[in-house]
């Protein structure tokens, strides 16, 4: 139990929030001491390297650091592509360092009963902190190691708060083991997505219906086929954190990478899809197709505020890339949005938070990893408040809600259509309960998408 420094102590604290009309652009909450709730469907860096068809995981990390990306791997069914090497204090006091990951990570490879065509090596802070030569381990281990392609991924939670995240890192390195060859003009490569882009999502739509070949490594179902996607002469990236890693493919292997950004507004989602048009060039959508698609969004947002009715409705942050924007739309169309679960604001959400600001100034904002949000689940029953709708795994734990919509990072979804998704979800959500507290816990939520 934490106790308090001044000899106070309490079971209860009260649950962290405020009116988004006293909040504070990009960081409503302060910093501290930090809780992680048992909602556990957003992916890892496991998880995530895992996309990589025929690649082998090797942790480099201190023994007590290895168990949850052990348990992820074990979870996920991948345990034959994971290995690790235990960094241990004699490592750090003897200066063997680089000797101890070039030795290990070569001991793994020639132990292995099949040699993988490429391995990612997994550091962590500790190797930062010795000042280690990982310039120095990864030209020995390409030496001893010509077939095998090498990049190099960061377990590193010093990163979090400056630079690049390790999310953001690990995303770019999805992409590193691209070899060069000759780019197709009609291929595309949808880029750093955890989730296959939906069929239906417009950008889907746009790319078949303009001919092109479309390549997104959540398809590839070997190394070759993963290769292949190095023929692309466009890179598209839709969340945030995979724009850094579409940069920096352009700029290795001379592509064109284009950010579209995900949003609920529609203006925003016409100037989008109009701007990716252009840099494909291909024709941009007709009036007439934006009016029609403006009108089924409007039909599907009349049909299920309809259905729900005042029932009030609880959005997070883990369900897609703009949750405030997301809450803006509902607001606006007569939807009972009441909290907003969020640790921080992306820039991008910066016109939703001013807009919500002004028209919506008791939207409540709660943080999720506050220390103080220990006593959400027990204080924000849903039998007390009556049916909640949650949109989002984190929404559906703090206010201990069946009725919740169990989806991830946007799902893959972009567009209108995630407008008419979201709402079909909604829908289900309301009418069909589900076991929250059985499948919040489940990690990596769709990660079988990795299994090949």
């Amino acid at each position: 139990m934490l106790r308090r420094i001044n000899g106070k102590n309490s079971d209860r604290t009260v649950v962290p929030g405020a009116r988004i009309a006293d909040a504070v652009f990009p960081a409503p909450f302060r910093s501290g001491l930090e809780y992680s709730s048992p909602a556990r469907g957003t992916w890892n860096i496991v998880h995530t390297g895992m996309l990589i068809p025929d690649a082998h995981e090797i942790f480099v990390c201190a023994a007590g650091c290895l168990r949850g990306v052990v348990l992820t791997a074990a979870e996920m069914g991948t345990a034959d592509r994971f290995s690790t090497v235990a960094v241990r204090e004699n490592n750090l006091l003897d200066g063997d360092m680089e000797e101890l990951v070039i030795e290990g990570v070569s001991d793994i490879i020639r132990k292995l009963p099949v040699r993988p065509p490429a391995v990612l090596v997994y550091t962590s802070c500790v190797h930062h902190f010795a000042g280690c030569d990982l310039g120095m381990i990864y030209s020995r281990l390409r030496e001893r190691f010509p077939d095998i392609d090498f990049t190099d991924c960061y377990m590193n939670p010093i990163m979090r708060k400056s630079g690049l995240t390790p999310d953001q890192l690990m995303r770019s390195r999805l992409y590193m083991l691209l070899h060069e060859r000759e780019r197709r003009p009609d291929a595309v490569a949808i880029i750093g997505n955890d989730l296959p882009t939906l069929e239906d999502s417009d950008l889907m739509k746009m790319l078949k219906g303009a001919g092109f070949k479309i390549h997104e490594i959540t398809s590839c179902k070997s190394y070759d086929e993963y290769q292949e996607m190095a023929e692309s002469s466009y890179y598209i990236s839709y969340n945030a954190d995979a724009a850094p890693g579409g940069d920096m493919l352009a700029d290795r292997l001379g592509g064109i990478h284009h950010y579209l950004k995900f949003s609920f507004d529609y203006d925003e989602i016409d100037s989008e899809f109009a701007r990716l048009a252009d840099v494909l060039g291909i024709p941009a959508r007709s009036d007439e197709e934006i009016a029609a698609l403006r009108e089924s969004c409007d039909a599907a947002l009349a049909d299920t505020l309809a259905l729900v009715g005042d029932t009030e409705i609880s959005i997070d942050y883990t369900y897609c890339p703009r949750p405030l924007g997301l809450a803006r739309l509902l607001l606006d169309h007569g939807f009972n949005v009441m909290r907003v679960y969020v640790d921080g604001i992306p820039g991008a959400d910066r016109p939703d938070f001013d807009y919500l600001q002004e028209h919506y100034p008791d939207l409540m904002l709660h943080p999720t990893v506050h220390s103080g949000m220990r006593f959400a689940a027990t204080e924000n029953k849903a039998e007390d408040h009556g049916k909640i709708l949650a949109i989002g795994q984190k929404a559906a734990y703090f206010d201990s809600t069946r009725n919740f919509v169990n989806v991830v990072e946007g799902g893959g979804m972009i567009g209108y259509q995630a407008v008419t998704h979201t709402l079909e979800l909604m829908k289900d959500a309301y009418l069909n309960e589900k076991d929250m507290r059985g499948l919040v816990q489940i990690k990596g939520l769709g990660c079988d998408v990795c299994l090949r």
